[in-house]
């Protein structure tokens, strides 16, 4: 295949940015996308240019760091998987292909594609853990029985992989759905019953400190999260958060 790739460029913080036009050629379908920006790179430091930066690391859908916006839609035109995930067998020969950094301002460019989500990381430090009694007298994990529906809608919220597709794809840049699924994954279970109410408080408190938006249930955030987190975890957060304040 043939492309015209438009790509956001963009030297730091403070600069403008702009789209800049490149031709790749020969693109196989079986390559995955990041394969094809990598034939890119090759293709611009040969010719002496400076290569476009992206964030990736496993390559396998696990990480999320490879979050791209691709012809408008987070992580590309494919449904539950990242952009990594995504290959070259979507698009066809002789297409226009539009990529972006995700587009919030609690997510900063750093370079190019690069987006700062430490935001994430910091609404996870706020509470998004459970303390662990390490006196000798702690309980054996399986002592705890943990009824099977239960186990299990923990587990779906636990798969949030923190990407910020969520936050990419709604018109507020509302980070409502991960901070749900990292509530959720624990209100769920009895562990994390003991820091619930302060769980969720200083989580929701940090989100707004970062500067996200608010949700209008629009329903984006779960239609383009490549893990199918369900807007059920921000109701969830929102019960668990009346229960919170309600106690004063």
């Amino acid at each position: 295949m043939n492309l015209t790739l438009k790509i956001w460029r963009q030297k730091n913080a403070n600069d403008k940015g702009k789209m800049v036009d490149y031709k790749v050629t020969d693109i196989s379908e079986h390559m995955s996308f990041l394969e094809m920006l990598d034939v890119l790179n090759e293709q611009l430091v040969n010719s002496g240019d400076e290569p476009v930066a992206f964030d990736h690391d496993c390559r396998e859908g696990i990480c999320g760091m490879c979050s791209l916006y691709i012809n408008g839609e987070a992580h590309g035109p494919d449904r539950e998987i990242t952009t990594c995930q995504l290959h070259m067998r979507s698009f066809k020969d002789g297409d226009t292909i539009y990529i972006e950094p995700f587009r919030a301002a609690a997510f900063p460019v750093i370079k190019d594609l690069v987006v700062d989500r430490t935001s994430f990381d910091r609404i996870q430090q706020a509470g998004g853990y459970i303390s662990v009694n390490t006196s000798g007298n702690t309980q054996d994990a399986n002592s705890l029985p943990i009824a099977k529906a239960d186990a299990d809608e923990a587990m779906d919220a636990a798969t949030c992989i923190g990407c910020g597709a969520c936050v990419a794809t709604c018109k507020n840049s509302s980070a409502m759905l991960f901070v749900g699924a990292k509530v959720s994954q624990y209100a769920l279970l009895p562990q994390g019953q003991v820091e619930a109410a302060d769980r969720v408080m200083n989580m929701v408190a940090q989100m707004d400190a970062e500067g996200f938006g608010n949700c209008t249930n629009t329903g984006a955030c779960e239609v383009e999260c490549p893990k199918g987190i369900s807007l059920e975890n921000i109701a969830r957060m929102n019960r668990e958060y009346l229960k919170a304040t309600s106690k004063g």
